[in-house]
Parts: C-alpha cells; sequence; structure tokens
C-alpha cells in the first residue's frame, strides 16, 4: 500500500524554480515529522529538508536560503518549495517520514515515497 506519494519534478534550467509535492495517508501524516531527502547520480542520499508536527524546520546548509519546506494539515500534503536551483540540486527527491530524529537525517527512516527526478541543467 503506497502511503507516500511524491509529485512535482521535472526538467529545469540553472536558476529556476520547482515545488515538489507529497501526499500522505492521514495516519503518517498526522503523527510523524515530513521531510525530504535527495540522491544525486552516483552519490548517497542525503538529507535536504525536515518539519516536524510542531512546525520545527531544519534544513541541510545547501538547501537554506533556496528551499522552502512547507505542510498542509488539511490536506495531508509537504511541500517543497526550491528556489535558485543549481546543476548541483540534481537528483531523485524523496519523501520522507518518520520521527524527528529520523527525518532529520537519513538514519532509519520508516517511511519513504517512491522519488521524484530533479535534473537542473546548467
Amino acid at each position: 500500500q503506497v502511503q507516500l506519494v511524491e509529485s512535482g519534478g521535472g526538467l529545469v534550467q540553472a536558476g529556476g524554480s520547482l515545488t515538489l509535492s507529497c501526499a500522505a495517508s492521514e495516519s503518517i501524516f498526522s503523527s510523524n515529522a515530513m521531510g525530504w531527502n535527495r540522491a544525486g547520480p552516483g552519490k548517497q542520499r542525503e538529507f535536504v529538508a525536515g518539519i516536524t508536527t510542531g512546525a520545527v524546520i531544519k534544513y541541510a546548509d545547501s538547501a537554506k536560503g533556496r528551499f522552502t519546506i512547507s505542510r498542509d494539515n488539511a490536506k495531508n500534503t509537504v511541500y517543497l518549495q526550491m528556489n535558485s536551483l543549481k546543476p548541483e540540486d540534481t537528483g531523485v527527491y524523496y519523501c520522507a517520514a518518520g520521527r524527528s530524529y529520523n527525518v532529520f537525517s537519513t538514519f532509519r527512516i520508516p517511511y519513504w515515497g517512491q522519488g521524484t527526478q530533479v535534473t537542473v541543467s546548467s
């Protein structure tokens, strides 16, 4: 049973913007922190941004000032607004859900989406 569904990836030029969405089942969304990880070409998965149920937010240094994470509790959806995109932001972006210490890292995250491809051309 698919419980996290991402959308919004695509191809964009450097300097452009994209917004990713992750729709979650209500049971997962209401009781878990939500976040985003990414895996660049040939790279390990890395933390990008996370938000708790209480709206505590954390960003990776690479995302600070450019990305904004938010959650819509009415829609059980978490968003990642990405601005000023760079070629090094290219990768598969995964939605994640779990405890904050999981979601604010890549450690033993219990719930993953299938991923959405983001490609930033130079």
